[in-house]
């Protein structure tokens, strides 16, 4: 079939490259979000998505909005047969959604109906979730309604991290994209509308969200730090400096609700039930390095708390 593929971060890469080197389709345009300002040198930088695709001299169309009317002219002329969709970051009208033969293919990394929305990986984590996966869904008007072709499931593990976890589901959710594609154009595949039992949903995660509260069980603490890392990071406040935190260790041990001790083996905080000793801090202006090490050095003041 000939495509044109939409999405933009990193975790879409696999996607579009495997359709690239499909025997069965072809990527006749590319769809991402524009240009944008980024890093610490300010420059501005192509997504991911857009860099592979020039790369491989795909025409790449940038619309600041799915919904103008410049846009839904130049897909027309692209006559594409199906548009995959991989994390694009743009909500598409319903004139777009019309212009694919067989309409916009979504790859969503969660087992729908649970955990729609912008962070599924994080959620499911988060939740304490021990099994997630990917599915292909027609995408429709609602948020992640849509009925779906297939799915891929996916265990987690108990050390994941959000990074960890999303890197496995797009390689396995790119496999899972092009035996979709293959399944339309044979015309062998049927989507399933979604049940409407089992819906939760996964809201993008702020800055704010990722502070971490000590308020909460060991285990919960554990798995939101995970859940948040590497983006947009665990933090806490440690006196008055905000550090970021790595992922930590469920001890046995006991200490009340934020207290922290530096021991020989490390830097641990208590929290609900029992203490978590951190494994890595990233204090102001600086870079990850061990929490051990680096509460040594401080020298922190027994008062101090997390909070």
């Amino acid at each position: 079939m000939r495509v044109v593929f939409a999405g933009t971060p990193e975790p879409a890469v696999p996607s579009l490259r495997r359709l690239i080197e499909s025997a069965n389709h072809e990527v006749v345009a590319v769809v991402t979000r524009p240009d944008a300002v980024a890093g610490r040198g300010r420059k501005v930088t192509r997504s991911p998505i857009g860099m592979l695709a020039d790369e491989y001299g795909i025409p790449v169309l940038t619309p600041a909005k799915a919904s103008d009317p410049e846009f839904a002219a130049e897909l027309k002329s692209y006559e594409p047969d199906c548009a995959p969709v991989v994390a694009y970051g743009n909500l598409l009208p319903q004139n777009v959604l019309d212009i694919p033969k067989f309409g916009w293919v979504n790859l969503h990394f969660s087992l729908l109906p649970a955990w729609r929305g912008a962070a599924p990986v994080q959620a499911a984590i988060s939740a304490g979730d021990e099994v997630t996966g990917a599915s292909a869904f027609r995408l429709e008007a609602g948020m992640d309604t849509g009925p779906v072709y297939g799915v891929m499931t996916e265990r987690i593990r108990d050390t994941d991290t959000a990074g960890d976890l999303l890197g496995r589901l797009a390689d396995g959710g790119a496999a899972l994209l092009e035996s979709v594609l293959d399944g339309i154009e044979a015309g062998a595949i049927t989507a399933v509308p979604q049940s409407d039992d089992g819906v939760s949903y996964a809201p993008k995660v702020t800055v704010d969200a990722a502070r971490v509260r000590w308020d909460r069980p060991a285990a919960a603490v554990d798995r939101h730090i995970r859940a948040v890392t590497p983006a947009p990071g665990a933090w806490t406040m440690i006196g008055d400096l905000r550090v970021k935190l790595g992922p930590v260790t469920v001890t046995d041990d006991v200490l009340a609700v934020g207290e922290i001790a530096v021991r020989k083996d490390g830097l641990y905080i208590g929290t609900a039930t029992t203490a978590v000793r951190l494994g890595q801090i990233q204090p102001p202006g600086k870079k990850l390095m061990s929490a051990g090490d680096w509460a040594r050095g401080a020298r922190l003041d027994a008062e101090v708390r997390a909070a």
